[in-house]
């Protein structure tokens, strides 16, 4: 099990950041992930970037405006 945004979230064998937006249906184009408190740098490296069981991962979505 990890967490999402302080929601419960069913981990699994190979879980990238990229399969929890999919699941979760996360679209926007400006999103900041943390993993365990460290920032994943780039949208690119989601597919690739693994999350550990038991991790804490934050999804932001960053808002532009002026």
């Amino acid at each position: 099990m990890i967490m999402v945004n302080g929601d419960e979230f069913e981990w699994r064998e190979g879980l990238t950041v990229q399969d929890i937006l999919d699941e979760k249906k996360y679209t926007f184009r400006l999103i900041s992930v943390w993993i365990n408190g460290e920032v994943v740098k780039k949208r690119g490296d989601y597919a690739s970037t693994p999350v550990p069981d038991g991790g804490e991962v934050e999804i932001l979505h960053m808002m532009s405006g002026g």
